[in-house]
């Protein structure tokens, strides 16, 4: 047990020797559950409200609030747009969330997404200099059912306070309206990071893993296990970016998704499923394991495993296959059997494996760029912007088939990033303001350094506790215990 630290960068070396690849993989999880319930109630959770300004005496009370901030009242009330100034509005975003499908949990109960989007706010905060809060709202109406129009109704009244809305873990078909109405009618950036997050760092992990396989976006056959917002999404990017919709096969719960789907064709709700229902799929297959006859990526955001994925559904994949398995907590395949089977390159959502193609890359930066120009909204043109920009920035730095993504303690891809999409905005029409890609760098850069050093400060002065390591080790234990 001495083996493990703090810094948890060394869990693969702390499980029995004994051990199968596949009992460290589940020993993993049930660790990091343990320990996340833990150190959870350990800080009584992630994210905490300081002031940003100094008190220096007492009069300074009086300017920060009555009677000096009467001006800052009405200077706001001449011209809304100040508020971007003179309050913290133009970095401040609201993670909104009816929780009803929470990671791989599903309805978790309005509450029971905190924990998710406290961790949004901590990312946005630590990794793009951006602060936010958790907002858990109950969409319920009358009749007990989960209502569209509430959520909806409730972001616009957030608007004034807010300089962009992040949605998340809001289950279909409510989260396709939620968003889509939002977009349209909201006058700040609304963005779907289940959706639009999740697919653009897919894009951005595509990109380069087709290239290392020397194939080209256009030519590929794909194979996609789940139709929810994640996958539908990433289907549309991937075309929006030159892929072919004919060589695109999308599988929900009831099979392929083709023009003959005439359930969904007569369910409104499911209207972007059947979008993709008219452009994908035109050989009409049925059985996803058919659709992996000859295709050159997998992509699953569907159950969480281990065995949703076959191997012998990999082994039937044209050459040097790409496997992205990305649900949460448990991908559908571990990358250890994917590859036994033949997979070229495997990605996940998860960190503690190689090649995470998870959202946390995304959306710090994206966000980033979106409030530095004050956008309107972030366009799927900026979204696709912010993958080539992930992807060009590993490139740089070097991919292979073990690290085709930044990662999250790549600081500088966030400010890259940042001023990417913040161009993208200013090109596509929606920027309030305008700034060089360079100023837009700079400030982006300024504001996650202040972010990391405060945290990196507030622990070394103790105001925040480092984890006692007796809770690393009781977590350890009660794994091991578990798998053995």
């Amino acid at each position: 047990m001495e083996k493990i630290n703090l810094n948890l960068d060394n869990l693969d070396e702390v499980f029995p020797e004994e051990f199968s690849q596949e009992q460290i993989a589940k020993a993993k999880t049930l660790f990091l559950k343990k320990l996340a319930e833990k150190a959870h109630k350990f800080y009584g959770g992630k994210i905490q409200t300081i002031p940003k300004a100094p008190v220096p005496g007492f009069n300074w009370f009086n300017v920060w609030y009555t009677p000096g901030v009467s001006k800052v009242s009405t200077t706001i009330r001449e011209d809304n747009d100040t508020s971007f100034q003179l309050s913290n509005r133009g970095n401040f975003v609201a993670v909104v969330s009816d929780s009803t499908r929470v990671l791989g949990d599903g309805d978790c109960t309005p509450p029971g997404g905190l924990g998710v989007m406290e961790g949004k706010a901590f990312l946005m905060k630590y990794l793009g200099g951006v602060d936010a809060v958790a907002l858990c709202v109950d969409s319920k109406n009358k009749k007990g059912e989960n209502d569209p129009e509430k959520i909806i109704e409730f972001v616009k009244m957030l608007q004034p306070s807010f300089g962009a809305i992040n949605l998340e873990d809001i289950s279909q078909p409510n989260c396709y309206k939620v968003l889509d109405t939002l977009r349209e009618e909201c006058d700040i950036p609304v963005w779907h990071d289940d959706a639009q997050g999740t697919a653009c760092v897919t894009l951005a992990g595509l990109v380069n893993a087709i290239k290392l396989a020397g194939k080209e976006i256009g030519e590929i056959k794909i194979a996609m296990l789940g139709a929810g917002a994640s996958n539908t999404t990433i289907a549309r990017l991937i075309i929006a970016a030159g892929g072919n919709p004919k060589n695109i096969a999308l599988f929900d719960s009831k099979g392929g998704l083709h023009i003959g789907r005439k359930d969904i064709e007569g369910d409104k709700r499911f209207y972007r499923k059947w979008e993709l229902c008219q452009a994908t799929n035109p050989n009409k297959i049925d059985k996803f394991e058919n659709a992996c006859v000859g295709a050159d990526v997998l992509i699953a955001l569907s159950t969480p495993g281990p065995d949703v994925v076959k191997p012998e559904w990999i082994k039937t994949m044209a050459d040097k296959p790409i496997v992205f398995a990305c649900a949460n907590p448990v991908p559908e395949i571990y990358p250890y059997a994917a590859k036994e089977a033949g997979a070229f390159i495997v990605a996940t959502g998860r960190g503690d494996f190689p090649n995470q193609v998870n959202n946390s890359i995304g959306f710090p930066g994206i966000l980033k760029g979106a409030l530095m120009v004050r956008a309107r909204k972030v366009t799927d043109e900026m979204a696709i912007a912010a993958a080539y920009s992930l992807a060009k920035y590993a490139e740089k730095r070097g991919i292979d088939p073990e690290n085709i993504v930044p990662t999250m303690d790549e600081a500088e891809v966030f400010p890259v990033e940042a001023a990417d999409v913040a161009m993208q905005a200013i090109k596509d029409g929606v920027a309030r303001i305008e700034m060089t890609w360079d100023e837009a760098f700079e400030n982006a850069k300024k504001d996650i350094k202040y972010s990391r050093d405060l945290t990196k400060k507030l622990t070394e002065f103790g105001f925040i506790q480092s984890a006692p390591r007796e809770m690393l080790e009781e977590a350890l234990n009660w794994s091991i215990k578990e798998v053995s």
